[in-house]
């Protein structure tokens, strides 16, 4: 029963950590078509960055969280103005800039931190029992805001005006500006949440495991299998979030079954084989030309 419950528990712990990166890049590839392959080095970023805000200030964990945020934020604008929106034509060169971001980044945090163990002390200490089985707070901690999290970028896209402009533009960002939109101002701003919702996600995941320079790497791939098997299309955000779920399952079940790095071949083989099977993604369509 406690194996089975902490399965459970770390499938949702898990899964809300990639939703969270994931929905980030989702929503800037669905409004300016960029594929910023930075996004886990970001995560990364953001969990050295409330790590070391912590130790350097003294302030406690949330807000060191509400800094970290906030800096991702405007590094998220200046990501949109100075990369997503120049580059939005030029794949390739957007690409190349994601890959010089991450190098840099990962080569800084490995000069400065080296072999150092480093993880955020905990947001909720102690423990508590669910049904009998015994979890930490941290771990319902990370669940409950992730559902919070959930719950508001729902309401954002289906209820919310702004939710309203990004369907627009991310279908016809011509006829999204014919009709009045501001598109470039829309942009920064999705480009803010998805980088906060970035930064959430690196520093509660930095909370509950060691944070590394390679943080980065695993976590887009983490992003690139949920988004593709998710798929593109209307369906996109239910299809993150079941994705996001399964993956979690995986990366909570397969290492009870596999030794070392086998738990995430199996995983990887697991994903290759659905994106075979469904080219287009769980819950995507096929791309029409001139849709």
């Amino acid at each position: 029963m406690d194996i089975l419950g902490n399965i459970i528990l770390n499938t949702v712990v898990l899964s809300f950590i990639y939703l969270l990166a994931a929905l980030g890049f989702a929503f800037i590839f669905n409004m300016m078509g960029a594929l910023n392959f930075a996004h886990g080095a970001f995560v990364m970023v953001s969990a050295y960055l409330c790590y070391y805000i912590i130790r350097w200030t003294g302030v406690n964990n949330w807000t060191a969280l509400i800094l970290t945020a906030v800096i991702l934020a405007l590094i998220g604008i200046l990501m949109e103005w100075a990369v997503f929106r120049p580059f939005m034509t030029n794949i390739n060169g957007g690409i190349m800039i994601a890959v010089a971001i991450i190098t840099a980044v990962q080569t800084i945090f490995t000069i400065y931190t080296g072999t150092l163990e480093i993880i955020i002390k905990t947001f909720l200490p102690g423990r508590a029992f669910v049904f009998g089985v015994p979890v930490s707070n941290e771990k319902l901690l990370i669940a409950g805001i992730g559902f919070v999290i959930l719950i508001a970028v729902l309401i954002l896209i289906n209820k919310t005006a702004l939710g309203r402009q990004m369907e627009a533009i991310a279908q016809d960002r011509v006829a999204a500006a014919l009709q009045g939109i501001n598109i470039n101002k829309v942009s920064a701003i999705v480009c803010a949440i998805g980088f906060i919702l970035a930064a959430i996600a690196g520093s509660l995941m930095g909370s509950i495991r060691q944070i590394t320079p390679t943080l980065g790497d695993e976590m887009l791939i983490r992003i690139l299998m949920v988004v593709m098997v998710a798929g593109a299309g209307s369906k996109s955000m239910n299809g993150l979030i079941v994705t996001a779920f399964i993956l979690g399952f995986l990366d909570s079940l397969l290492p009870l079954l596999f030794q070392g790095a086998s738990a995430s071949a199996v995983t990887a083989v697991i994903i290759l084989v659905i994106v075979l099977v469904r080219p287009t993604g769980m819950f995507g369509h096929e791309l029409k030309e001139g849709a």
